[in-house]
């Protein structure tokens, strides 16, 4: 029997403060030791796994930049939650020798939010926006000189006495994250110097995350036990992980168990409720009432919501993407329609 082990790399985990974080791209060892649970996440391209030809465009861009000895052009990060977008700067910061800045759109609420975070910048320092398309139009607007003139444009007084005052900012870089690249405006997105896009994962490199996240578990688990996780994780990373923590339970309170087999896997996600295709109880509870209730389709999505009582945004941005994935669930102009492998997966092609 194959059983996955080799030696526990370290890796680092901002802790949140507030609404900025701050990273050392240098972190302490004691800091290290004591967040090696809290954070799976890979520090430098060698540790990342997955998204080749991502890392080859941003490893140019780095090492281009280290020789000029400029600071990074910023970044736009989009794709899919839970694909490595946050993890992505964190790597770049490590690779660039600077210290990150970690914040999100929605802290962002007041001018000064923005403000603050560009003032106290250090030259080529990193800062992290996630989910910017969310950003308040004010805070944007704050950006667009900062970002392409590395200037801070302030107005100062009141009335008729009002001007602006402008404050010259170190050269930095921008990395924003969404899942949303449609809903940035023009004028920001086409500020950033690099656009790249997050795809799902292949099935050999989730094997190879759930093995590396095993080993920083300190778990033992067999070939057969992590292809099954990665298997399940509906071609994510973060959900991935959050499997393994779950199967790492049930291994804890079985006790006994030192090596964790393909068997144990499937009991332990079967008590979660996710089956051999990574499918949840919102998933098929969905394919269920269109089966049951509409014979397949097709069904509006306020129907399915209203019957489902879920919201439809919901429905729309969580839930389908993945059952469209799989060839499960299509979209329709007369509505939703399951198709005849989300039949067959449900057992219910004879009812077609």
């Amino acid at each position: 029997m194959a059983i996955v082990s080799s030696k526990i790399s370290k890796a680092d985990s901002p802790t949140p403060k507030g609404r900025e974080r701050l990273v050392h791209a240098e972190p302490i060892e004691q800091e290290r030791t004591l967040s090696r649970e809290d954070s799976l996440r890979p520090s430098c391209f060698e540790d990342y796994i997955g998204q080749t030809e991502l890392k080859q465009v941003l490893k140019i861009s780095v090492t281009a930049a280290l020789g000029r000895g400029e600071a990074l052009d910023h970044v736009l990060l989009y794709g899919p939650p839970g694909l490595g977008k946050t993890t992505m700067a964190l790597v770049l910061a490590k690779e660039l020798g600077v210290k990150a800045r970690l914040t999100s759109a929605p802290a962002l609420e007041r001018p000064r939010d923005i403000v603050g975070l560009l003032m106290n910048l250090q030259p080529r320092e990193l800062l992290f926006v996630d989910e910017i398309h969310r950003l308040p139009k004010v805070a944007e607007e704050l950006l667009y000189p900062a970002m392409e003139d590395r200037r801070l444009d302030l107005n100062v007084g009141k009335g008729n006495t009002a001007r602006t005052r402008s404050v010259d900012l170190p050269p930095f870089t921008l990395v924003g994250a969404t899942t949303r690249a449609g809903a940035l405006s023009s004028p920001l997105r086409d500020r950033f110097g690099l656009s790249q896009r997050l795809e799902f994962y292949r099935l050999k490199d989730l094997q190879a995350i759930v093995e590396r996240a095993a080993c920083l578990l300190k778990l033992s688990l067999t070939n057969d036990a992590c292809l099954e996780i990665a298997r399940r994780c509906r071609s994510t990373p973060r959900i991935a992980n959050r499997l393994l923590k779950r199967v790492r339970d049930v291994a804890t309170v079985r006790g006994g168990m030192n090596v964790i087999d393909a068997q144990l896997v499937d009991e332990a996600l079967e008590l979660h409720r996710v089956d051999r295709k990574g499918l949840d109880a919102s998933d098929r509870r969905l394919l269920e009432f269109l089966l049951k209730v509409h014979g397949g389709g097709p069904v509006g999505l306020d129907t399915i919501a209203a019957a489902l009582g879920e919201d439809s945004a919901t429905l729309e941005s969580v839930v389908e993407p993945f059952l469209m994935q799989v060839g499960f669930l299509n979209r329709t102009p007369r509505g939703r329609v399951v198709t005849e492998a989300g039949r067959i997966h449900l057992g219910r092609l004879d009812k077609k």
